[in-house]
């Protein structure tokens, strides 16, 4: 089996045990795919086929305002979920574009074999509700937080929540993500921190 494959399973026994036989059946379910740094892996309007988890690199999901803004809903550092949830559960055209940070690897199922999985693999299922209940509250809580929080603040809670990529996301991205300027966020960092 390969080192991806070993990633993904170690990902998924932080919240659920799979048999031999189940993990078996997953693996077979899996491609693996690369996605050059800037490469699309969905456009807004296409279709999302496939659940990704990222194994090396770094993907995004955002949309494009239509004064050409671009507003990151979420970064996927390895061992992240990502995808367009309605554009996947509906199979209709998406509303966010994905791509690639960096040079990234990544492990497709398909949404017919995940739902194969769903049937034979109770576990498998249970284990995407894990996912997407805390999914759910993550995105409330960013909600809250983008509705009553400063930028320092949001940006300190951004740190929080991807701490391996402060310091090698561009700037234009993590104040996309916050919500503020590129410059703002630069006027921001450079200064003094009260005590």
């Amino acid at each position: 089996m390969t080192t991806a494959m070993q990633f993904l399973l170690e990902n998924i026994r932080k919240h659920v045990t799979l048999t031999a036989d189940d993990e078996q059946k997953l693996v077979a379910a899996c491609q693996m795919r690369t996605v050059k740094r800037k490469q699309f892996f969905l456009q807004e309007g296409d279709v999302q086929r496939y659940l990704v988890f990222v194994v090396e690199g770094c993907l995004r999901s955002y949309s494009v305002d239509e004064n050409g803004f671009e507003h990151i809903l979420q970064f996927a550092p390895p061992g992240w979920w990502i995808g367009d949830m309605r554009s996947m559960l509906e199979q209709s055209p998406a509303s966010l574009n994905i791509d690639a940070v960096d040079d990234s690897a990544v492990i497709l199922i398909s949404i017919p074999e995940l739902e194969r999985l769903y049937k034979e693999i109770p576990t498998f299922d249970r284990f995407f509700r894990i996912l997407s209940e805390r999914s759910i509250a993550t995105h409330q809580h960013r909600l809250i937080d983008s509705l009553s929080l400063t930028a320092k603040e949001r940006y300190t809670s951004f740190c929080r929540q991807y701490p391996s990529l402060i310091t090698c996301l561009p700037q234009k991205y993590v104040a996309s993500y916050i919500g503020i300027t590129p410059e703002f966020l630069s006027k921001m960092l450079k200064e003094p921190i009260k005590k």
